[in-house]
């Protein structure tokens, strides 16, 4: 052995096998590393018995002990849940604006909401709600809001959803008209529309959705053209595409779509009957969809507030 030989290694047996120097021998390995090698083998077995491991036809070994990663997630899951529990239930009894108001509930429904906005608003809105240039959604971190920023009206967004509407005008102005109103838009943007402009724009009954000051009427969700936040595009081509083939124009195949799908239908029937002091039950159609459930979609309302733009 090595050990019997460490004075003199020349000594010890080898295979005849040399390269470069280096003999193969044919002592054995170290005490210490034969019984690791053999410990490590009867760990294998013992796992094999205690856990999944060997393929089948149509499975797999279960193992004595029945573990399986989909049992460990949902314990992991459960005590998740149960240290949420305290904060969802009060949350659910609050209103939106009182969590808001409790420092506490509300770092809770922000931090446990950023999941909840990846995985169903950051594909259309980007993350922090930002989305990609060009793609025709709503910032929602400025304090630019087409149907109001309150956190009422965020959750009234969510639940009901919204479609934009605008009609195309391509048969219904002049192309001089429309160069003139894209222009007004432009002009209207730095604060430099003419009276000229401001004439065709109230003309062209562009002021019956847009409003008298051309900062657009929330009750209506039509545009704020006073402002640089632009929905598509400020480019004038853009606003001339926009002028001719509206948004959402059902007979008009250019036209924009601009469209939020309802995450909860029920909610929105049971605020709507709420605002007119009707029995919800009356409204209910029996097919209304729950995508999000109410203390989700308060939460959402809340961390899209809380991005920077609520108001």
């Amino acid at each position: 052995m090595m050990a019997d030989n460490n004075k003199n290694p020349h000594d010890c047996p080898d295979t005849g096998h040399e390269w470069d120097g280096i003999r193969e021998l044919t002592n054995p390995p170290p005490r210490w590393w034969t019984i690791a090698l053999y410990l490590s083998g009867l760990l294998v077995l013992v796992y094999f018995i205690l856990y999944p491991s060997l393929p089948l036809v149509t499975g797999n070994t279960k193992g004595v002990l029945g573990w399986t990663q989909i049992n460990e997630y949902k314990e992991d899951m459960e005590k998740i849940e149960a240290k949420r529990a305290p904060f969802e239930d009060r949350i659910e009894a609050m209103s939106a604006a009182e969590v808001l108001e409790d420092d506490e509930l509300l770092r809770y429904a922000v931090g446990s909401s950023k999941v909840l906005y990846g995985d169903n608003c950051a594909a259309c809105h980007g993350v922090g709600g930002y989305p990609q240039p060009g793609s025709g959604y709503p910032i929602l971190a400025d304090d630019d809001w087409l149907y109001g920023g309150t956190v009422e009206k965020i959750i009234e967004t969510l639940a009901k959803g919204r479609q934009g509407m605008m009609p195309a005008h391509a048969e219904l102005l002049s192309e001089a008209e429309v160069d003139e109103l894209v222009q007004f838009v432009v002009n209207n943007s730095n604060g430099e529309a003419t009276e000229a402009q401001w004439k065709l724009y109230n003309e062209k009954g562009c002021v019956a959705c847009h409003g008298a000051d051309a900062k657009g009427i929330q009750q209506l969700g039509s545009a704020n053209l006073a402002d640089k936040v632009w929905r598509f595009s400020g480019e004038p081509d853009e606003i001339r595409h926009t002028i001719l083939h509206g948004v959402n124009a059902a007979n008009d195949p250019q036209t924009r779509i601009a469209v939020m799908p309802a995450w909860n239908e029920k909610l929105a029937v049971r605020l709507e009957a709420e605002e007119y002091g009707d029995d919800p039950e009356e409204y209910y159609e029996g097919d209304e969809t729950e995508r999000l459930s109410e203390t989700e979609i308060k939460k959402l309302a809340i961390y899209v507030h809380q991005l920077g733009g609520g108001e």
